[in-house]
């Protein structure tokens, strides 16, 4: 079946709002934050280890998954759920972002058709197009896939990012006229970076192809700014249907997060958890903490006191830098669930803020703790 959203309850003094996600695989609460398995699989983690943290939708990348170990594996498979044993629902990206990072000159390698880029494991010539990338995801089985667009960089100027928006338009009429897996879900994307008109262009239009919900992309690029995304989501949030999920993606910085929320978005994603695990950090409700230092050597605490998940109700600071020091693997898994732990945790507790009319006494109460810096 196609996805569902129901609306459940508004923030009375913001437009954060509380909801159910109808899938395939259950129903789920919104807010949410969506854990990243590139490669189908959450890095150092089994899916039995992401669901038990409380995971719901969890993404993987169509670019990857294209070039190893190709659409047609998985497909052989039994589809995206069972190569990688999740009985959750899965989002695909389109592969687009990862693409237009590895087309080196913007205005020769893309073209009306698609993209043409390198691969990053052999250097061969490759091309991509919309129809290309959704026929990828359909053969996947993913039960969200997204449509192809262009993601221009945030310096890009007003005349390259009009011609983006009306490229990325035509591109996904093109994506959704071949989209075939009647149980999959396709998404819109809004771009437009920070410009007012052109992210009401972007989402009026993209609106109008009638998806079954929308993102607002563009706002994880290096050199944004904090104010320029906020901008971003505001600019293009009035324009998507009540009715539909709103994804921002890329975003997983708490704070992000908190103002998205306020802002009225109802999805999210990022490599942050486990990106920053790989790099021995962890998220406290005061900040982030690294577990190298050598103040935790003797820490027979938790990473935080009060934590449910897995690795704070078994191990202390001092067993995890013991971990990381050494190099051991387990240290970057066991950081890895509590950084998940904690995104997903923090919204559970905006999905209460909500209900109770209080998500901006919570942003304030969060933003004061958060900076308070460990280290």
């Amino acid at each position: 079946m196609k996805i569902k959203y129901e609306l459940q309850k508004k923030d009375k003094n913001t437009k954060g709002r509380y909801g159910i996600l109808h899938t395939n695989y259950g129903s789920f609460e919104t807010p949410m934050f969506m854990p990243v398995g590139t490669l189908a699989n959450v890095k150092t983690l089994t899916t039995d280890q992401v669901k038990a943290e409380g995971s719901a939708v969890i993404l993987s990348n169509t670019y990857h998954l294209w070039l190893r170990p190709g659409e047609d594996i998985v497909q052989k498979a039994g589809g995206l759920h069972k190569f990688m044993n999740y009985d959750g629902p899965i989002l695909t990206d389109s592969g687009g972002f990862q693409v237009f990072s590895l087309a080196k000159n913007k205005k020769k390698d893309i073209v009306e058709e698609g993209v043409h880029f390198k691969s990053h494991l052999d250097g061969r010539k490759l091309f991509l197009t919309p129809e290309l990338s959704i026929q990828i995801q359909n053969k996947l089985d993913s039960d969200i896939a997204m449509s192809f667009d262009e993601c221009p960089p945030a310096s890009a100027d007003y005349n390259y990012m009009k011609n983006s928006v009306e490229r990325t338009l035509r591109w996904a009429k093109r994506g959704k006229d071949v989209h075939s897996n009647e149980n999959q879900s396709l998404f819109g994307i809004i771009q437009g970076g920070a410009y007012e008109d052109l992210r009401r262009l972007s989402a009026t239009e993209t609106v109008k192809l009638d998806f079954d919900g929308y993102s607002i992309g563009g706002v994880a690029n290096d050199g944004e700014s904090k104010e320029d995304m906020y901008k971003a989501i505001d600019y293009s949030i009035p324009y998507i249907p009540e009715d539909k999920p709103r994804y921002l993606m890329g975003v997983g910085d708490p704070i992000d997060i908190i103002e998205g929320v306020i802002r009225g978005v109802d999805m999210f994603d990022c490599v942050l958890p486990t990106r920053l695990a790989r790099h021995a950090n962890a998220f406290t409700k005061r900040g982030k903490i690294n577990l190298r230092n050598s103040k935790f050597k003797e820490d027979f605490t938790p990473i935080e006191d009060g934590c449910d998940c897995y690795t704070c109700t078994h191990y202390t600071k001092a067993y995890i830098r013991h971990l990381v020091t050494s190099d051991e693997a387990l240290g970057g898994s066991l950081l890895s669930i509590h950084n998940i732990r904690f995104l997903i945790s923090l919204t559970e507790e905006l999905r209460k803020a909500i209900k109770e009319d209080r998500l901006l006494e919570y942003r304030d109460e969060f933003i004061k703790e958060y900076q308070f810096k460990h280290e």
